[in-house]
């Protein structure tokens, strides 16, 4: 790892998650980045370019939510701070890549590195999946009563990552394939779901 890179993306592109929801804070792009890394070194990928990808993914949501992933390319892109570590060609890679992360995306991302992001950003382990979403309905929706904050939690898991939901992983064999099957466990059953909402809920209030 490029010390002198770390030490730019602390410093002038984290700190810029902490105008996000909790469901996007520097503590969800610090995740995206540690498995990020991870996945590079197991699969051999460049891990200076797997870094800075997982630090820009979500720069776009400092615009329209729907278009984040083409904003977050753009900005990765346009910043000529980059230049001085990476090639036009790697680059161009990398706003793809960035471009590809979301989880509704049908296709295939267009590069591992693509692969790499999209597969860290999903997060599956069950409780964070609910508590992100819980956490995104509070800061979002702060006029809903519990109730309608449960309904809407239930529907977002639901059209996501049930079996019939939209997500896709792109890497075999990864830890998130465990993890989707143990959140599609607990949306099958209601009793259960319940359960974590009430828990997770009550811990976000006490907070």
């Amino acid at each position: 790892m490029n010390l002198e890179i770390m030490n730019f993306i602390e410093t002038e592109i984290l700190p810029r998650y902490n105008d996000f929801d909790r469901a996007h804070s520097i503590r969800h792009a610090t995740n995206v980045i540690n498995k990020s890394l991870t996945l590079a070194r197991n699969i051999g990928a460049d891990e200076d370019m797997a870094y800075v990808i997982a630090a820009y993914h979500d720069l776009g949501l400092e615009g329209p939510r729907a278009i984040h992933h083409i904003t977050s390319g753009k900005i990765l892109i346009t910043d000529a701070r980059l230049r001085r570590w990476f090639s036009p060609e790697q680059l161009k890679i990398m706003k793809e890549a960035v471009e590809d992360h979301r989880a509704s995306a049908s296709k295939a991302p267009r590069s591992i590195y693509g692969k790499i992001v999209a597969e860290a950003d999903r997060e599956l382990e069950p409780e964070t999946i609910m508590r992100r979403t819980i956490e995104y309905g509070m800061d979002h929706y702060p006029e809903k009563t519990k109730e309608e904050h449960f309904e809407r939690f239930y529907k977002h898991l639901d059209a996501k990552y049930s079996a019939r939901g939209y997500i896709h992983l792109w890497i075999a064999g990864s830890e998130n394939e465990q993890h989707l099957k143990n959140i599609r466990n607990i949306i099958a059953s209601p009793t259960l779901l319940r359960n974590h909402f009430e828990r997770i809920y009550a811990q976000i209030l006490s907070e």
